[in-house]
Parts: structure tokens; C-alpha cells; sequence
């Protein structure tokens, strides 16, 4: 009398396919790429960006490699201020600003 093996249900042949390997490490790739972009938009505090409001930002204010970065509508603009721009041969003084303890600014036209 000969016994039967029985055979599990969850058994199934390997796949043999080289490149499903491939496949994996791309989505898994993929994945690394956008958390890593989302991680890098939220510590620079970029999240303005992606919204519809309007915003103006100036990186390295008062040095000599100021940008003033401004969003109106769907448009981005940039400006960097150049030497000639910058000495004050050109220009006049129209207000001053002061920032009070709670970090508001207030603009006082002359």
C-alpha cells in the first residue's frame, strides 16, 4: 500500500523570472524618492510653494548674495540684486521699518 503526499495548498513554483527582482528595487526606489522630497520640501519649510496664496521670500537678507523670491498667482519670480543696484548711487530712502517684540513689522513712509 503506497501513501499519498499531501499537498499544501499554499505551495506554489517559484517564480522564475530574473528581472521581478528588478521591478521591486524600483518601486522601492521610487518610493525612497518622493519621501526624500517631501522630507526635503518640509525642513526647508517650502510648504508655500504648493499653496494658491501669494507670498514673497528673501534668502540671506542684507548680504551680498540676497534673492528676493516672489509668487503672484501661478508665476514665480525671481530677483537678485545687482552691484550697480545695490550702491546706492541710484534710489531714494522712501520709509523705515520697525520690528516690535511679538516679531510684527511695521513700514513707516516718509
Amino acid at each position: 500500500m503506497r501513501r499519498q503526499r499531501r499537498v499544501s495548498r499554499f505551495a506554489k513554483e517559484e517564480d522564475t523570472d530574473p528581472l521581478s527582482v528588478v521591478v521591486n528595487l524600483f518601486d522601492v526606489a521610487m518610493v525612497f524618492a518622493v519621501a526624500l522630497m517631501v522630507a526635503m520640501v518640509m525642513h526647508m519649510n517650502m510648504t508655500e510653494v504648493f499653496t494658491q496664496e501669494n507670498y514673497t521670500i528673501v534668502k540671506n537678507p542684507g548680504k551680498e548674495n540676497m534673492e528676493i523670491i516672489t509668487k503672484e498667482g501661478n508665476k514665480i519670480n525671481k530677483y537678485t540684486p545687482s552691484k550697480e543696484q545695490s550702491s546706492g548711487s541710484k534710489g531714494r530712502k522712501v520709509g523705515i521699518a520697525y520690528e516690535l517684540e511679538n516679531g510684527e513689522i511695521i513700514y513707516v513712509p516718509e
